[in-house]
């Protein structure tokens, strides 16, 4: 008999300052297990050169000297992990607000988001910012985690208080939901096992919920989508190779190539180096078309009447993560999937400009047009960076919103 294939949760966690964030991934890790015996050896002896009796389980995730030395979070942690029941992909993100950017770029693939808030505190404006971030960009799930309920004597009307608190701040974000866990990192409640201290709460511990929470069809349910990273030319033969983003082809599917609108149908699919009558999202396979198209890097074919909208406009939520402001007029590249095109800077919302770490609007007229999803339909299709076309450098991630007015 077969054994079930254990699928992968991506997630990220975002917090503000001081509200145990670190600890609670460290004691993520710790408790099931994941920390190689090394690893843990390391963090009891940094953690015994400050005079502290047992090991700072922060110490796992924080890994810049600048962040031990603080006690915060800078830079995006990855981590590994796995579980009988589910692997792990973590995304450790920075609570400051001067480091919105690194959590921007940490939660871009999660399927799942940890807002993480002080019990004695409640929700703040970094909380709101975290929420405003996660429904930006439409992260499919979101836990608030409410930390150090041991501080409030694990009282459950403290915990109720935050929940209804925050509800409102998830609504005006456009979180599809929310699911409420309260913990005590420290103490290792309701982390990894279920707490004695709170026979008040019925709900699962964290890792439970990180366990069974539904990852869903993800991109292999959308739309086909497959942009083209490289043309492979064998004899008379033409290889159309890239990572398939979205939805699935299949040998005899008839195909649209985008931006010139030549179709053509499908006449094989390899994957890894072997035919396939089918591929799904996220496979890297190579294409052959029954007919030979003008096909180049930064094309996107697409199977089905469920197109992409090809447009010059683009309209977007943006995060600007550039030390350097963007402007309006400010001439930049848009680079989406492997298309990279001149695009000018026409609006941003009726603001003079944005700073580092500024989430907006922008509206953008490009020189050749963008095969592009709603945000909201395809993620990976509806996202885009701009470019400074003087040095490379990123400046914006943006999220288009193609169903906006205006």
């Amino acid at each position: 008999m077969d054994t079930p294939a254990i699928d992968t949760l991506r997630f990220a966690t975002a917090g503000s300052v001081d509200d145990g964030k670190s600890t609670l991934v460290g004691r993520l890790l710790h408790d099931s297990k994941s920390v190689l015996t090394d690893q843990l050896e390391a963090v009891q002896r940094a953690s015994a050169s400050r005079g502290q009796e047992g090991p700072d389980l922060a110490l796992l995730t924080d890994g810049l000297r600048a962040e031990r030395e603080q006690g915060i979070t800078i830079d995006v942690a990855h981590r590994y992990f796995a579980t009988p029941r589910r692997r792990f992909i973590l995304a450790d993100t920075p609570g400051h607000v001067q480091y919105t950017r690194n959590m921007v770029t940490g939660a871009s693939t999660a399927d799942l988001a940890i807002i993480l808030v002080d019990a004695r505190h409640g929700v703040v404006g970094q909380t709101r910012r975290h929420a405003a971030v996660a429904g930006l960009l439409r992260v499919p799930h979101v836990v608030l985690a409410v930390n150090k309920m041991d501080l409030v004597g694990y009282e459950e009307r403290e915990f109720e208080r935050i929940v209804e608190e925050f509800a409102g701040d998830a609504a005006e974000s456009g979180l599809p939901g929310f699911t409420p866990i309260p913990v005590s990192a420290l103490a290792g409640d309701n982390v990894v096992a279920r707490s004695a201290h709170m026979d008040w709460y019925r709900g699962p511990a964290l890792l439970e919920f990180l366990e069974t929470v539904p990852v869903g069809a993800g991109a292999a349910g959308g739309p086909a989508r497959f942009p083209v990273q490289y043309v492979i030319r064998h004899g008379e033969e033409r290889y159309y190779a890239g990572q398939l983003v979205s939805g699935a082809l299949r040998v005899g599917d008839r195909v649209t190539v985008h931006p010139s609108g030549a179709t053509s149908e499908i006449t094989g699919i390899d994957v890894l180096g072997t035919a396939a009558p089918a591929a799904c999202a996220p496979q890297s396979v190579s294409v052959r078309l029954a007919d030979q198209r003008d096909v180049s890097r930064g094309d996107m074919i697409t199977a089905g009447v469920d197109v992409p909208v090809l447009t010059q406009r683009v309209r977007a939520a943006v995060c600007h993560l550039a030390d350097r402001p963007l402007r309006v007029g400010d001439r930049v590249l848009v680079r989406h999937t492997t298309r990279t095109v001149k695009a000018v800077v026409e609006d941003l919302a009726g603001a003079p400009e944005l700073s580092v770490n500024d989430l907006g609007r922008i509206s953008l007229r490009t020189a050749e047009p963008l095969a592009l999803d709603d945000y909201a339909d395809c993620r990976r299709t509806g996202a885009f960076v701009l470019i400074d076309p003087a040095d490379g450098a990123t400046l914006t991630a943006g999220m288009a919103d193609l169903n906006r007015p205006g």
